[in-house]
């Protein structure tokens, strides 16, 4: 998992091939208006997410993962505190993997929090469990998804 700023985005571009597209987008994109819901970059490799929702309780959250996909979450407004844990170490499945959905939760409690204002993103490796969408406000969001081939 990467806690970084937009003004850092330049240092992370290296780590994927799609990650420049992924940086640029955001930097010629006007996120705030784009309609929530799924938006196509580049085919099925590159596609962002937007969402703006009620935030929810640390305890309604649950740790999730994904295979194909790399997640970069970046919060547009309010403040979402994302669980973290490292998927080895995740014991208690709710079910098995959704191959559809590309996910997988878990009941495990997350081993730390993030509090992720705007303008700061994380990144979330197919390692990394994650719980987002906690606060005590509304959060909207751009969730890009990279796959990992």
């Amino acid at each position: 998992m990467i806690l970084s700023t937009l003004s850092q985005s330049d240092r992370y571009a290296a780590l994927h091939p799609l990650f420049p597209r992924v940086f640029d987008f955001i930097r010629n994109t006007d996120l705030l208006a784009l309609a929530p819901g799924r938006h196509p970059i580049v085919d099925k490799q590159l596609f962002v997410i937007v969402e703006n929702v009620p935030g929810r309780a640390r305890e309604a959250a649950k740790l999730e993962c994904h295979r194909r996909y790399i997640d970069i979450q970046l919060v547009l407004e309010g403040v979402d505190e994302m669980g973290w844990k490292t998927l080895a170490d995740c014991t208690q499945p709710v079910g098995d993997y959704n191959e559809e959905k590309d996910i997988r939760f878990f009941h495990d409690a997350p081993a730390s929090w993030v509090a992720t204002p705007p303008g700061a993103f994380c990144i979330f490796f197919p390692e990394d469990a994650h719980a987002p969408l906690v606060s005590s406000c509304q959060v909207r969001k751009a969730i890009f998804k990279i796959s990992v081939e």
